[in-house]
């Protein structure tokens, strides 16, 4: 049987699959079983920050797998606390809880704010609002904190203590605002959602009045750190700091990692036992994160993803097709004029690019060390799919 026959005999039909197996990759390029050739702008949604088997990075992670290549987290790793003080040093934060995905770093991240308000206000102070169209992960809780009615079905009863809210306006969010409401969870760019960028006075107000009221500010940062944005993490182009901000994706560079970062009235909200993991922490995993971070948190590295998104944006915004762009650094959204974004896709990768969707629109998540040339040739053959498609 080829992959795909032995694919679709066993593995459980949960994703839509374009009709592609990919063997082998370097760089922004990817190689399928027939050695056709794919400039990649997905990156793994995200996650290939640093794109395919970066040599440095694959050092790190080979050299660690032959050392340790996992410990119980009733020991203390290396690997993980100089990841711990990096991250903390570079935000401003104060401590971290390693998982290993987004959804369950969004888990931790309701835990602790519910906790901070069980512990300071009793019980009954457990509500998080989030915004209409994010998207926080397909647990049963996070999937229930997603603000998409499209996501709360089938998998009844979902976990309760959710309101919703428009984004970029304060007057709906105070609406659902009760003595009940312990946190705001958020996107500053809502990826899954439609690459919505939030309103930087929006996002400030926001933060001025949860604070004002003791209302514990988390930023969903999964899709949007690690240098995604152009600034290490997104909400430093907004300049806030938030109670509570989940990573993963991009930060491990190709193997699965979530991070919860609190700040210094957090801190301590955690003991034994009210959080654990088999696997996060892990040495191999966080020896990739800690390359990934000591490559990516570097001014002119960042600089040049600003540049790069920009260099992207001039050069879409003169496609005949393409209605319009949002952006933020390397984060990319692509309204086409007419045409399902969804078909576009396909045949952009039967054309040889790997790109992906979001919503209605094509969306382009590249490789932050995608470099000029890749960048023509992923333009040309996405002008090329739209030209054919009109």
């Amino acid at each position: 049987m080829t992959t795909k026959e032995k694919d679709l005999k066993y593995i459980m039909h949960t994703y839509g699959r374009y009709d592609v197996a990919l063997k082998s990759a370097k760089g922004v390029t990817a190689y399928d079983e027939n050695g056709k050739k794919y400039i990649d702008v997905s990156s793994g949604i995200g996650v290939n920050s640093l794109g395919y088997c970066n040599d440095g990075w694959v050092e790190a992670v080979s050299k660690q797998a032959g050392t340790i290549q996992h410990m119980s987290n009733y020991f203390y790793c290396s690997q993980a606390s100089d990841l711990a003080e990096k991250l903390c040093t570079l935000t401003g934060l104060s401590k971290v809880c390693f998982g290993n995905s987004g959804a369950e770093a969004n888990e931790c991240a309701i835990k602790i704010a519910r906790k901070y308000s069980f512990d300071k206000y009793g019980e009954g102070r457990n509500e998080i609002v989030t915004l209409n169209n994010s998207f926080h992960g397909r647990t049963v809780t996070t999937l229930a904190a997603t603000g998409q009615d499209v996501f709360h079905n089938y998998f009844f009863p979902f976990t309760e203590g959710f309101k919703y809210a428009d984004a970029d306006d304060m007057d709906a969010l105070k609406a659902v605002v009760s003595d009940k409401t312990c946190a705001v969870m958020l996107e500053l760019i809502q990826g899954e959602g439609g690459v919505n960028i939030l309103d930087p006075e929006y996002v400030k107000e926001l933060v001025k009045y949860c604070n004002d009221n003791d209302i514990l500010v988390i930023v969903d940062e999964v899709q949007t750190g690690v240098g995604r944005t152009g600034k290490l993490f997104a909400h430093q182009n907004y300049g806030i700091l938030p109670d509570l901000m989940t990573v993963a994706k991009g930060l491990g560079g190709g193997l699965p990692i979530g991070v919860c970062m609190c700040g210094e009235k957090l801190k301590d909200v955690m003991s034994p036992s009210t959080h654990g993991t088999t696997f996060g922490a892990n040495p191999v995993v966080c020896a990739g994160a800690n390359y990934v971070l000591d490559t990516v948190a570097n001014d002119e590295f960042l600089a040049e993803v600003e540049k790069k998104g920009q260099y992207f944006e001039d050069k879409l915004t003169k496609i005949d097709g393409v209605k319009s762009v949002r952006r933020m650094g390397l984060m990319i959204g692509i309204e086409l004029e007419k045409g399902d974004a969804h078909d576009i896709a396909i045949k952009c990768v039967e054309n040889g690019l790997l790109i992906i969707t979001a919503k209605d629109l094509l969306r382009m998540l590249p490789p932050l060390v995608i470099d000029y040339n890749e960048i023509d040739e992923a333009i040309n053959i996405l002008e090329k799919t739209i030209k054919e498609n009109n």
